[in-house]
């Protein structure tokens, strides 16, 4: 690998678009070949070359329209045949500067298809063709500067063409890239989650430099531990971090999170080179791995670069151990590499981000579940407890007053029961897909009649919804909790909820004609979160899937919740 590895070759919509632009360029080439050919010589003194290149404009423009027409099957003229027209045209030709049109476009499909050196070569045998039959066709006399005229000819012709070549080889490169850095990015997806998505990120990165391994180290300076993640080449596992305190952050963070740098060996005073990433000055004293750290991970040599969040160095990515048979690191991975954690910053960024969002999120429902099981079962069987003893008291003195009593108990038991058995069952985790979800809300809507005195209008404007199964997972769930809440709080006798989805967004409203919340107004979840209102729950869940929440409420009339979730 120079700049970028081998294996990093264009995707098939930027070679389709390349190509199609290579099949414009064709008839272009040969039209100036033309062009300079009649102005050097009479057309009756060039008729064969002459009518070769009129042929092969009109096989150009062909080549044109059925690539156009074929592009879906990703057809393309095998650029062996442009090799060979100019070839034949280096044969034919009389004057060798407008075989220079020519050359140089196939200098720069080459290039672009192949390689700069496999091009150089190329053109330089097509040259040195083109050189011999002019020197066969025009022998120089002696002391003449004919043979000094056409050394600079071809010396300039060559130059042309390496520089032609090296365009198509960094077109080549940077679609090559592109491909990595967009392959990558839709390998970390918030529907993947944080494991599965480390896990692609660090196989993509192992396979592109060719390691044995690949690190992530984050510090996540909330819970002030530092996570490790790393994944071997070839393991398939799913990824789980390791947990360790802040005073491990130097073993793995090292101690400049600004420097970029790469060590070929560890032995001894070590081989290694690096520089600051955000000036590109030089480090004189490269930070090393601990030798501890370096005996646990078997680290031999590796490759490092930091990532950033809210614009500050938030973690590592390690590459370790390079296969046998590989060349040393050198500045050009190093420069990949930065260009590789700079593009993934803001997808890890948003990937820690859902993780904290949903840590926050299971941790309000866990406070709910404990409010609703101390303010509810709870305090039931406190209740039983005390009727039981009152009733055991009386046993002995008012034994007809034990058998009415034991009934009521029963009866409070058995709604207990049911009440607990809907909270289990709310409890099971959900597969909300958006083919089934209206049917989901219906369901649970006419559950929610038979066990209420609320009345409830389910609104929803289409049968079928067409968005991402997570938000459509976090909607119903936000629906449900919504409806619960409702009916043991709000002391409202009538909801409505509409559900609709437009283009850009998915929007639910929840509007009951209850008590209200405390406040008065109209906030949205980030207003809510300041003063410290709100239902959290639902917050955390709208936050999730990029929602924005607004309450309207109006004490003793009831309250609005409005979710607008964006598509696309």
């Amino acid at each position: 690998m120079g700049s970028v590895s081998p294996r990093m070759n264009p995707q098939p919509a930027d070679r389709l678009h390349f190509d199609l632009q290579l099949a414009y360029a064709r008839p272009v080439t040969a039209t100036l070949a033309i062009l300079g050919l009649l102005e050097l010589r009479p057309a009756r003194e060039v008729e064969r070359p002459l009518a070769f290149l009129i042929a092969y404009v009109m096989a150009a423009i062909l080549i044109l329209v059925l690539e156009r027409a074929l592009r879906r099957y990703h057809w393309r003229l095998p650029l062996v045949c442009d090799i060979l027209a100019a070839g034949i045209f280096l044969y034919l030709s009389p004057e060798q500067i407008p075989t220079w049109f020519l050359m140089f476009f196939v200098a720069f499909a080459a290039g672009y298809r192949w390689n700069l050196s496999y091009s150089v070569s190329l053109c330089f045998g097509l040259l040195m063709l083109g050189f011999a039959l002019q020197m066969h066709w025009k022998l120089p006399e002696p002391g003449s500067r004919d043979l000094a005229y056409s050394v600079s000819l071809f010396t300039a012709a060559f130059l042309g063409t390496v520089g032609l070549a090296f365009l198509g080889d960094r077109n080549r490169l940077f679609a090559g890239q592109q491909d990595f850095l967009s392959r990558i990015s839709n390998s970390m997806h918030v529907d993947l989650g944080l494991a599965e998505s480390l896990r692609l990120l660090l196989e993509e990165l192992c396979a592109e430099y060719q390691t044995e391994e690949a690190l992530l180290a984050y510090r996540d300076t909330d819970l002030e531990r530092i996570f490790i993640w790393r994944m071997r080449a070839g393991e398939g596992e799913r990824l789980v971090p390791e947990n360790l305190p802040l005073t491990r952050a130097d073993g793995f963070l090292l101690d400049d999170m600004e420097a970029s740098l790469a060590w070929n060996s560890l032995e001894g005073r070590g081989d290694g080179f690096g520089w600051d990433r955000r000036n590109k000055q030089v480090l004189k004293i490269l930070p090393r791995i601990p030798g501890p750290t370096q005996q646990e991970l078997g680290i031999k040599n590796f490759i490092s670069v930091a990532f950033d969040q809210e614009g500050h160095a938030a973690g590592r990515l390690f590459l370790i151990n390079r296969r046998p048979g590989q060349e040393p690191f050198i500045a050009n991975h190093l420069e990949w590499f930065e260009r590789i954690a700079s593009h993934i910053s803001a997808s890890l960024e948003n990937i820690f981000m859902l993780r904290h969002l949903r840590a926050r999120a299971i941790e309000a429902e866990r406070s709910r579940i404990s409010r609703d099981l101390h303010d509810g079962i709870l305090q039931t069987l406190l209740s039983i407890e005390i009727q039981i003893d009152v009733l055991r008291r009386k046993v002995s003195t008012h034994v007809e007053q034990v058998e009415p009593g034991l009934a009521g108990l029963q009866q409070t038991v058995r709604n207990e029961s049911a009440e607990l058995r809907h909270l289990v069952t709310d409890l099971r985790p959900l597969r909300v897909q958006s083919a089934d979800m209206v049917d989901l809300m219906r369901g649970f809507a006419e559950r929610y009649r038979n066990e209420s005195t609320l009345a409830l209008d389910l609104l929803v404007d289409s049968a079928e919804l067409h968005a991402p199964d997570r938000v459509c997972r976090e909607i119903f769930q936000i629906y449900r909790e919504a409806l619960n809440n409702i009916k043991k709080h709000a002391k409202a006798s009538h909801v409505v909820v509409k559900l609709s989805q437009d283009d850009s967004r998915l929007t639910l409203v929840v509007d009951d004609n209850g008590e209200g919340f405390s406040f008065a107004g109209r906030f949205t979840g980030d207003e809510l979160d300041r003063l410290r209102l709100g239902p959290i729950s639902i917050k955390e869940r709208t936050r999730t899937v990029g929602g924005v929440l607004t309450v309207e409420s109006n004490p003793g009339h009831g309250a609005r919740l409005t979710i607008e979730v964006p598509l696309g």
